[in-house]
Parts: C-alpha cells; structure tokens; sequence
C-alpha cells in the first residue's frame, strides 16, 4: 500500500512537470474545449429557454418536461456521439449535438419549475396592474425565477464540460485528445489534462455565479440579506415583486 501511495503520488507530480512542460499544448486544447462547450451550452439554452418560460407562464406541461429531463439524463454520451457519426460524421459538429442533448435536461427542468413556481400573487399583481403576458413573463416572472433558472444553467455547463472529452473520439478536439491517448502523452499527460477540464468546469461555475449575481435583481438580493437566506427563493411577496419589476401602486 505504501508503495501504490508513493507511486501515485509521484504521478500526480509529474502532471505538473507535464503542465510546465507541455503549457502551450493545454492552454491550445482548453480553448477548443471551451469553444465545443460555449456553442453546445448556447444552442441549448437558444433551444430550451423559449419552450421552457412559456410552459412554465401558463403552468402546463410538467409532465412533459419531466419526461424529456429524465430521457435526456438517461441517454449516454458516447452512445449519442456514436449514433451522430452516421449523420453527421466525424468533427465538432457531432460532438456539439451530443453535448448539447446532454444539456438540455438541467435547464429545461429548471426553467420550468423556476417560473412556474413564482409566486402566483405576484403575478396576479402584476396582472390587475394591466400588465400584458409578455410583460409578466420578463419583468415578473424572469427576475424571480433566475436563482433556480441559473442553478439549472450551471449543471449543464458541468455536465457539458464533463463530456466534452469524448470530443477526441470523433474527432471534435480539445483536452479529450490528451486523455484517449496515453501512448503518447503518458499516464502523467493523462492526469494534466483531466486536472485541466476540472479546473475548467470549477471556473466555468465560478464566472457563472459572478454573472448569477450581477444580474439578480437587487430586490431579490436585499431580501436574502435581510432573511439571512443562502439563496433568494422565487416565493417572493407582492410587495417585493412590483419592486423587483419596478411597478409602483396606483395612489389610493
């Protein structure tokens, strides 16, 4: 045991003599990482977003979003980017459809139960205020549901730059090539680039919280801070929600 310690100890340092050795390698394949995950995630939340609000605005479809979350967390990734390759054959396209199936789920499961979950007296508010559908949707509904919405956001960046090795497979690129390839780049290479993608996918978080935060509205922000709560919740008053929209009472 001892020596099975030793012996993985001193791999986990060779994949930093490897970094040092082989920077510009990895920094060229995280950004193909980064490219291949930012277009999936994008066309994701551009396929799923739109669909997802409006099922949640008009409280129907549970069902079906549901479904479709559970197929999708069920479906593997290699067995997608398989399937692709006899129609779209090798390359990024291939494996930009497959990871953006694998990030469907989280959103639209998400999204959904964000907006649908907004406290229906808010938008009753809003509503006797002569506010249109659309204006609830963005200017109640959206701000409110946003904590849960980007919570759905970030697993699916995760899962996505958690998949995105198997780029290297049909010919996608990225890190994935350093990791399918031990012949060449050795077990230390190996471990190099699997620390990379796990450091990718920590700051991808890390920068979406930032942008979680800057764009919570500062109603919702001042409630959390007043109620001690980690997060802000979508169960928000009347009174804080015409805040939130910027809605003010007609004078009695």
């Amino acid at each position: 045991m001892l020596a099975l310690g030793s012996s993985l100890g001193t791999q986990f340092l060779d994949s930093f003599k490897f970094m040092a050795n082989n920077t510009g390698h990895l920094l060229h394949d995280t950004l193909s990482t980064l490219a291949l995950s930012g277009a999936a995630l994008g066309v994701a939340l551009a396929v799923t977003l739109p669909p997802a609000v409006w099922l949640g605005h008009v409280h129907r479809g549970s069902g079906f979003a549901i479904r479709i979350a559970n197929l999708g967390r069920a479906l593997p990734e290699l067995g997608l980017i398989a399937i692709f390759l006899a129609l779209l054959g090798l390359g990024f396209l291939n494996v930009m459809v497959a990871l953006v199936i694998v990030g469907i789920p989280p959103i639209l499961a998400n999204t959904f139960t964000a907006v649908d979950g907004v406290d229906p007296e808010a938008v009753d508010a809003a509503r006797g205020m002569g506010m249109t559908e659309r204006g609830i949707v963005f200017k109640v509904e959206l701000p409110l549901a946003l904590p849960l919405m980007f919570a759905g956001i970030r697993t699916a960046s995760l899962f996505i730059i958690g998949a995105s090795p198997l780029a290297a497979i049909a010919g996608g690129g990225g890190l994935g090539e350093i990791i399918v390839n031990q012949a060449s780049y050795g077990f230390d290479g190996v471990l190099a680039a699997a620390l990379w993608i796990a450091a990718l996918a920590l700051l991808v978080q890390g920068l979406l919280a930032l942008l979680q935060k800057a764009l919570t509205p500062k109603g919702l922000k001042v409630r959390a801070r007043a109620t001690g709560e980690r997060a802000p919740r979508i169960d928000v008053g009347v009174a804080d929600a015409e805040r939130i929209a910027g809605i003010e009472a007609p004078a009695a």
